[in-house]
């Protein structure tokens, strides 16, 4: 697949996202059986696996949606800019972030930072995918779905240039 001159190939399939997503939720509602959980996905990339995650939850939660931005094109820019903050509703509130990827780590670290001053009861990380060769936050993501390596992904919420998301798999860039 070609977007905006650069080609993609498969990389994740459905049926492997899907398993991924089963045994997220499966932990997830385990281990919130008891809580007042609060989900905030960050938009835009994790609402598609943020969907999927929730319908699979056999536990009630709440929901609110977050969009912090670091990226442009296929790089980070090194700043993060909070577009769609946190709110006083997370307050008191076990609180559970979804995170399509998690590479950096910036853009996790400056919602923990912005989200303790609301007082939340906890906050725990939920990603469908890590690059622990990129990490450098100081942070625990108490959920993954796969490690992978620095490559650079499309599809299933995920984008370049704004393109690839509504994709049902996950591409990786084909150099």
């Amino acid at each position: 697949m070609k977007i905006n001159n650069k080609s993609f190939r498969p990389f994740i399939d459905k049926q492997e996202l899907h398993c991924m997503v089963e045994q997220l939720a499966s932990a997830v509602s385990k281990d919130y059986a008891e809580a007042d959980l609060m989900v905030c996905p960050v938009l835009t990339g994790a609402y598609l696996f943020a969907a999927d995650l929730t319908r699979q939850l056999t536990i009630p939660c709440r929901m609110q949606f977050v969009r912090y931005t670091s990226y442009s094109g296929m790089a980070s820019t090194g700043t993060v800019s909070a577009v769609l903050p946190f709110t006083s509703e997370v307050t008191g509130r076990d609180v559970l972030i979804v995170e399509d990827v998690i590479d950096s780590g910036l853009t996790i670290q400056v919602m923990l930072q912005e989200i303790v001053k609301l007082q939340p009861r906890s906050v725990k990380v939920c990603a469908l995918l890590y690059k622990p060769n990129s990490f450098r936050g100081n942070y625990s993501i108490d959920y993954v779905g796969r490690e992978i390596g620095d490559e650079f992904i499309i599809g299933y919420g995920m984008d370049y240039d704004e393109l690839g998301r509504n994709l049902p798999e996950i591409m990786v860039i084909d150099e």
